[in-house]
């Protein structure tokens, strides 16, 4: 997928999200008499501009991955402190959609990465959980197979056969699916892609039925 196509398919999710907004926003002054906010709506309202927020995020790191101006800043975290961080910037979404968000690490368990790069897949992979789970999201990190591996899963319907097919290698398909466009595929498998040691190099994984029976996705780093 070239960043020509990117910055298309990009343009075309955000354009949608900014006329929820527009749309929503406009049912609210509609009747001046009547200004109620209904927090369903406002909450929708708070997940698209995230989302636009995120794409915004994608859309310059891809960017300057493209033109060759990012290299990743590779630093120790605790694992366990930083996911603990992501479950609190998004709890008050999750609430509001009665999801049950939460966080599994050991607390002991550090890992090598670009804590800003990652920090913006693991936001994406949560923000579309919400949309998908039934009733719990979870995020994880543990070690295999010499491997740092951090994990969104939740208790939906699972990943469609044709997102699975989507993955590894394929992650940079230009392939579509109706509105999915597997451009978070595309831009976490860069981002893991970035993550090197020696003469092993971070990837994604996709599956279902993990823990919570749902869809998994797999960031693993080196």
């Amino acid at each position: 997928m070239k960043f020509a196509d990117v910055l298309a398919s990009l343009i075309h999710d955000m354009k949608n999200s900014l006329g929820l907004v527009i749309n929503t926003l406009e049912e609210f002054t509609a009747d001046p008499e009547d200004a109620r906010l209904d927090r369903k709506r406002i909450v929708a309202l708070q997940q698209e501009a995230k989302r636009l927020n995120n794409h915004l995020i994608e859309l310059l790191t891809l960017y300057k991955i493209e033109n060759e101006r990012i290299s990743p800043h590779i630093e120790e975290w605790n694992v366990g402190d930083f996911l603990e961080e992501l479950v609190i910037e998004n709890r008050a979404s999750a609430e509001a959609k009665k999801v049950q968000l939460e966080y599994s690490s050991d607390p002991e368990l550090y890992g090598y990465f670009d804590e800003g790069l990652i920090r913006g897949v693991i936001n994406n992979l949560l923000g579309n959980g919400l949309r998908y789970t039934s009733s719990r999201l979870l995020v994880s990190g543990g070690q295999e197979k010499g491997f740092l591996v951090l994990r969104v899963e939740d208790d939906g319907e699972g990943f469609p056969t044709e997102m699975l097919d989507v993955q590894a290698g394929g992650c940079q398909s230009d392939e579509t699916t109706g509105e999915h466009t597997h451009l978070g595929l595309y831009f976490a498998g860069l981002v893991a892609s970035m993550h090197r040691n020696k003469d092993r190099q971070g990837h994604i994984s996709l599956s279902n039925g993990h823990t919570l029976g749902g869809g998994c996705f797999s960031l693993w780093l080196p």
